[in-house]
């Protein structure tokens, strides 16, 4: 077998959700467990949250009878909403929250013969292009649901597009346009997702969305997840599967486009992008090895990536690697591969094997 694995901590999901719980007093959330839950593993996710979450939050049907399966009470958020009448009857068969972004969705609504009702979430726009209605389209179909049969609930959920850049000129403007609704009757409003949670106040209504936060991911570039007193669930280790010696000049890689500069000691390790370790990972991205840090090198190949050893001289072969997690952290491989932490969990494969631990 592979000695490759990400090791899942839960403690650590459950200690995150619990700073989501302090930064909004007396709020409901929504835990965001959508493409599986950031590739942590749904199952266990809402196992692990199953009597702390008041909900959770998907991107589909598929996600939302999976989520059901595991939790027969929770509210459960479908993201995107329905297309057709059928997936509307399966909606409410799961007994869902649906939100409806489009005027579309919302005749289909009407159209259809539904029971029980459903709990809907009228999606507004807030200045930004995206899913979403028009304000004046809210208030139109506010009207027109408000009394329908096929609506159990009417609430409203908005967005913050500059959340995540806390001195996002946009950002104001975009509270300013959400409360010009609140004179609307609605049963509930959401409007925070991980980052409005952590830093905008303002944004707490009725319902919290916090996503990546959850994970421990930073949804800042400013701030770490350290800093926001988060802690890291996933940590990816690898293996040294060998060391090479290799002279100055030698090239180095699947590709040979790397060349030593000096006599250098090469360790290779059992990951490579096929595995969801990023491709683009670019030499200098940081790797612990036996807890002391080295840098890639070399272009990350299908199974193997390369680190420069020439500076620990006692590490051999099987010694451990961390590549991203408790004491490595995600943003910063990110940022040497040009992507973001959310995406590298997200992208990790099913052939690396996970193991969840509790404390």
């Amino acid at each position: 077998m592979r000695a490759l694995q990400a090791t899942i901590n839960l403690a650590a999901l459950r200690h995150n959700f619990a700073v989501a719980k302090r930064c909004a007093p007396g709020r409901s959330i929504f835990a965001v467990v959508k493409a599986n839950a950031y590739g942590h593993g749904v199952r266990e996710v809402v196992t692990a949250l199953h009597d702390d979450a008041e909900g959770f939050a998907v991107s589909n049907l598929h996600e939302a009878a999976e989520v059901r399966a595991l939790h027969g009470t929770a509210r459960i958020l479908l993201l995107h909403g329905c297309a057709t009448l059928d997936e509307y009857r399966f909606a409410a068969q799961l007994q869902l929250d649906v939100l409806v972004h489009s005027a579309q969705q919302a005749e289909q609504l009407l159209a259809a013969d539904l029971s029980p009702a459903l709990r809907i979430w009228l999606c507004c726009t807030l200045g930004v292009y995206g899913l979403g209605l028009d304000h004046a389209a809210v208030r139109a179909w506010h009207g027109r649901l408000q009394q329908a049969p096929q609506v159990a609930e009417l609430n409203l959920l908005g967005q913050l597009a500059g959340a995540a850049r806390r001195d996002h000129e946009l950002l104001e403007e975009q509270l300013e346009d959400f409360s010009d609704l609140l004179d609307l009757d609605f049963n509930a409003r959401s409007l925070a997702d991980s980052a409005a949670l952590l830093t905008v106040p303002a944004s707490h209504m009725d319902w919290l969305r916090p996503g990546s936060l959850l994970y421990g991911l930073t949804p800042f570039a400013d701030l770490t997840a350290a800093q926001l007193g988060l802690r890291a669930v996933m940590s990816l280790h690898g293996q040294l599967l060998a060391v090479r010696d290799v002279p100055a000049g030698a090239s180095v890689g699947a590709d040979g486009s790397w060349q030593a500069t000096r006599p250098s000691r090469i360790g290779i390790v059992n990951c490579g992008y096929a595995d969801g370790y990023p491709r683009q990972a670019r030499s200098g991205t940081p790797v612990l090895v036996d807890g002391r840090r080295v840098p890639l090198v070399a272009t990350v190949g299908l199974d193997l990536l390369y680190v420069d050893l020439t500076d620990l001289p006692e590490v051999g072969a099987g010694a451990e690697v961390e590549l991203w997690g408790e004491n490595l952290c995600i943003d910063e491989v990110a940022r040497c591969a040009a992507s973001v932490a959310t995406e590298l969990v997200t992208q990790l494969s099913g052939r690396v094997a996970r193991r969840y631990r509790y404390a």
